[in-house]
């Protein structure tokens, strides 16, 4: 199967990415923290081997035992796993469901730093998201720059330039979520042109495109604009570096033209799957933006951190987001999130981990339909933006997949195809 490489082939590459990482910064540690900073490293290292040594020889998978606070919670998921397997044997790297043992390396990368203070808080992944950003600079600029000119006239656009340019800034949005280094295991994904250039020729690549349905949801509610109700989007983050980039050049255009009046944006709590956003990544970017030596850019980054200070814009992070529960279960294990979402009138999940944890990792047959395969699991209005990557994709016209299936036997994991899939819900 896919999975079956992703774990034999790509995980122990991270692995052996994020000891190297450590290794390198072993200089540092002793600058900031002498002896201390060198033993916490050689301790991470060696939990680290430990795990790549596990991963590889298809061990157990065995409880968390740190303090960590979800540790009771990955620990009560493994024994659900357990449960599940009927007396067959233990759950291991290799005999268990991708979307668990994936999370869970994750998660045990992120212990092996944060049990060894004083370097705990050292994201490993940090160097390869910076890297993702400054490579991607002229499609960064390209971005900034169109959307700052947007910017001068957007009171004078009538309803169809409107939806012609939310369609544009959801593509970008699309799109930019090719940049993954999860996938590429850490190589370079930078963005070298302006996204902007390609559009026309992708939209052939778009599998399932609900755009229209996200903007009549969207200028229903600007028309009814009633004094005293907001329209909330929240964006359920994926990737940092010029993914994020594109993300917040969207958010700023839903305020900015009150398709919306706030945007909440949830990221990961700890460092995940190579470049998954975490707060400091969030911010770091809005900084680097504002100090950049362009001026559209550095404006762009003067006006997001405005935004996030009149909370027209708000940072989230839960701890929901880095468990390996699929979404379905989020009522049950983190209700104070479900709810959280519910105040929302739409809510856009960014990237393939959000769609395999909507739709349950599963191997649906590709016409099941979208409302089917989210079991359930509908807090408000939601939409995917995703390029596949992975062997999971639902709401297909019949016969749809089996067509690509002919031309393009990768369609499902090359990243080459993408998906606009909205839900409306109950």
């Amino acid at each position: 199967s896919f999975a079956y490489f992703i774990i034999k082939d790509k995980l122990p590459r991270i692995l052996t990415k994020a000891i190297d990482t450590l290794h390198r910064h072993k200089n540092e540690f002793f600058e900031e923290y002498g002896e201390k900073g060198v033993e916490a490293e050689k301790r991470a290292i060696s939990l680290l081997s430990k795990l790549r040594n596990e991963l590889q020889t298809d061990k157990p998978v065995t409880p968390l035992e740190d303090e960590l606070p979800d540790a009771p919670l990955w620990n009560r998921y493994l024994d659900y796993q357990r449960n599940l397997s009927n007396g067959n044997g233990e759950p291991s790297w290799f005999q268990s469901p991708w979307l668990y043992v994936e999370c869970y390396m994750y998660r045990r990368i992120h212990a092996a730093v944060a049990q060894n203070p004083p370097i705990d808080s050292f994201d490993v992944f940090k160097e390869g998201k910076a890297q993702n950003f400054f490579e991607s600079q002229e499609a960064i600029i390209a971005l900034c720059t169109y959307f700052q000119e947007l910017l001068k006239n957007i009171k004078d656009l009538d309803e169809k330039q409107l939806r012609e340019e939310l369609f544009k800034l959801l593509q970008v949005s699309l799109w930019g979520n090719k940049c993954d280094l999860s996938f590429s295991a850490g190589e370079d994904t930078s963005q070298k042109a302006s996204p902007l250039q390609s559009l026309e020729n992708m939209i052939p690549y778009i599998l399932v495109n609900d755009m229209e349905k996200i903007w009549s949801l969207l200028v229903s509610a600007k028309n009814r604009n009633i004094e005293k109700s907001k329209f909330r989007v929240d964006i359920i983050l994926d990737n940092a570096g010029f993914e994020l980039v594109c993300d917040l050049v969207l958010a700023d255009f839903l305020v900015s033209t009150k398709l919306a009046n706030e945007v909440h944006f949830h990221g990961k709590s700890i460092p995940w799957y190579v470049s998954d956003t975490t707060k400091h990544d969030f911010n770091w970017t809005i900084k680097q933006l504002q100090s950049g030596n362009h001026l559209w850019m550095s404006r762009c980054g003067i006006n997001w951190e405005g935004n996030l200070k009149q909370g027209i814009w708000v940072y989230h992070d839960h701890m929901f987001w880095t468990l390996p529960h699929d979404f379905a279960s989020m009522a049950e294990v983190a209700p104070d999130l479900y709810a959280d979402l519910q105040k929302s009138d739409m809510l856009l999940f960014k990237g393939d981990l959000n769609y395999r944890k909507l739709t349950g990792d599963k191997k649906w047959e590709c016409s099941v339909p979208f409302h089917q395969a989210l079991n359930k699991f509908h807090p408000a209005p939601l939409c995917s933006l995703r390029t596949l990557k992975s062997d999971t994709q639902v709401g297909l016209q019949p016969g749809q997949g089996e067509q690509i299936q002919a031309s393009d036997p990768e369609w499902m994991t090359s990243g080459k195809y993408g998906i606009v899939q909205f839900d409306a819900g109950l």
